[in-house]
């Protein structure tokens, strides 16, 4: 008998341990109310802005550094409109300059807000979702930003990097890593880092979802309609609080994923360089490969983006972080 209960009490403890890994990993909303921002969206901007990119030629990968220069030169002119605080960040790596382009808004010694976007392609592809979609909605955040003349207690620092995608990804020669870097040495304090990375492929065909496990499948969604926010386990909080952000703000679903690194994909953005410093950081996104089949391909074109749901994950955005 006591040994019938010890193994209760083992199945008992086991299946909260999982309940609590559960809530986690899901970080439920309940209850969030509706905001009352009036945000608008210049749709038509945003398609203008993937379209310009995905139209430079040739593509905008680490090879073609007039390329690069040809989007980084559109970028700031875009941001120099915003009325920011703007600096360009540059790096050399195998005698070639690349450049980091940052629009601060808010007090320059305020704790900063770090919202990143990529600029560049891997290999010889259009990269309209990949990330053409992350700086359209960095450039919609500026406008935003400044039409609206807000009162900041933060600093809000909207940053164009370089060097995401291979043969740079994942070494301290990514643009995002410079930068998490400087803000190190520099002793900087950052409220937190939020990855823009393709948001905007969506799809409401079953099973046009899928996902790196097993236990994930069973828990979300099999179309691929909703928008994520991505964080480790400890940034649960910080999930939670963007996500409630959004969500007040948006019509699109938002899901949230807190998850431990060996997931594949968890840290397959420019917010994996903030880890390395202990910053807090998250990801937004469309899920990528998970659901993009046009990913690293040719056929990652703007026929292929959402602008309308597009637009709703940039409300959320600019919800959250305004209120952050």
């Amino acid at each position: 008998m006591i040994r019938l209960l010890r193994k209760y009490k083992i199945l008992f403890a086991a299946l909260l341990l999982f309940v609590l890994f559960l809530f986690i990993l899901i970080n439920p909303t309940f209850f969030v109310k509706r905001s009352n921002l009036h945000i608008e969206i210049n749709k038509e901007q945003l398609y203008k802005d993937v379209e310009y990119l995905v139209n430079i030629q040739p593509p905008r990968n680490n090879n073609n550094i007039e390329s690069l220069n040809k989007a980084a030169d559109f970028i700031i002119e875009r941001f120099k409109s915003f009325g920011c605080d703007l600096e360009i960040q540059k790096y050399s790596v195998m005698d070639k300059e690349y450049k980091n382009i940052i629009c601060a808004f808010g007090l320059k010694e305020a704790e900063r807000i770090i919202i990143g976007a990529h600029y560049d392609v891997f290999f010889n592809q259009p990269g309209a979702d990949d990330n053409a979609s992350g700086i359209a909605g960095l450039l919609e955040l500026g406008r935003l930003i400044n039409e609206n003349q807000l009162k900041l207690k933060d600093r809000i620092d909207l940053v164009a990097y370089t060097l995401e995608e291979p043969p740079y990804f994942k070494t301290d020669k990514m643009g995002s890593a410079v930068h998490a870097r400087s803000l190190y040495e520099a002793n900087i304090k950052v409220k937190a880092m939020i990855a823009l990375e393709m948001i905007g492929y969506f799809s409401d065909k079953p099973n046009s979802q899928t996902y790196p496990s097993l236990l994930l499948k069973l828990i979300y969604p099999n179309k691929g309609n909703y928008i994520t926010i991505i964080g480790k386990f400890k940034e649960w909080n910080l999930v939670k609080k963007i996500k409630k952000g959004m969500i007040a703000s948006t019509n699109i679903s938002v899901k949230s994923v807190n998850a431990p690194i060996y997931i594949p994909g968890i840290d397959f953005s420019d917010h994996l360089n903030f880890w390395q410093y202990k910053y807090k950081a998250v990801m937004v996104t469309d899920t990528s490969f998970y659901r993009n089949k046009n990913y690293h391909e040719k056929s990652d074109t703007i026929e292929t983006l959402d602008f309308n749901k597009m637009s709703e994950v940039i409300k959320g955005v600019y919800s959250a972080v305004i209120n952050l």
